[in-house]
């Protein structure tokens, strides 16, 4: 669930709008205009925000700085411009994504995924992450296990830190695709078992026998926090 301020003044997109994300699970806050909109990001604090930009009171393009101005909070531009160059002016703005009308509740509800997946990610990357015997210090970009440092190429690296960002969840190989490879999925499922089959025989384990990396066939991979030691694993 993620909270969701929803700034568009067009009465009937705002209320199909805030049905559609409150039935998906989210909590949604609904303003008409672009200086209660603002007034709400100081006073609620949500984790994501939807604007237009046609607004009755400010363009949304200086909605977006005036908000960029308080709060770096995600914002997802929803607008029926549709030219490079009102693209690229949005993006410089600080829209962290765009989305041209009209859309599907699905669409939208889509790029708010997206988007705090993204904020998660970078919200992390400065942090020391332990996960059993394993140690992953992103600043130094060094990853050690049982105080042994790791040979790691960049990307299996990468991968490794994310799946510990996200120890004890299964990840989807879309998702490290997307967020590891930041590529589109299609054909890339092989690419994804390749590096995860040469990070498990550095942390010293096989598809077989593993003790950090769970494979949940069908579903994706998932660094677990419940890590089987030889002794463990030997007397399973």
């Amino acid at each position: 669930m993620a909270r969701v301020l929803l700034i568009e003044d067009d009465v009937n997109v705002r209320a199909a709008l805030s049905r559609a994300l409150t039935k998906a699970g989210h909590l949604v806050q609904a303003e008409s205009a672009a200086l209660s909109g603002l007034r709400q990001v100081t006073a609620a604090t949500p984790d994501v925000v939807i604007l237009d930009l046609g607004l009755p009171d400010v363009d949304g393009v200086d909605a977006l700085r005036m908000l960029r101005g308080i709060s770096n909070v995600p914002v997802i531009v929803a607008s029926a411009r549709r030219t490079e160059t009102d693209i690229i002016q949005l993006l410089n703005a600080g829209a962290d994504d765009y989305v041209t009308k009209p859309f599907s509740a699905a669409h939208l509800q889509a790029r708010i995924t997206a988007v705090l997946r993204r904020r998660e990610s970078s919200d992390t990357l400065d942090a020391v992450i332990a996960v059993g015997p394993l140690t992953i210090d992103q600043p130094r970009h060094t990853a050690t296990l049982d105080d042994t440092v790791l040979e790691l190429t960049r990307r299996e690296f990468a991968l490794l830190s994310y799946l510990a960002r996200h120890a004890g969840r299964v990840v989807s190989k879309q998702e490290l695709v997307e967020q590891v490879w930041k590529q589109p999925y299609i054909g890339a499922e092989a690419t994804v078992d390749v590096h995860v089959s040469w990070l498990r025989r550095k942390l010293g384990e096989t598809a077989a026998a593993p003790r950090l990396l769970r494979t949940v066939r069908g579903v994706g991979i998932m660094l677990s926090d419940e890590y089987l030691s030889d002794e463990a694993e030997s007397s399973r």
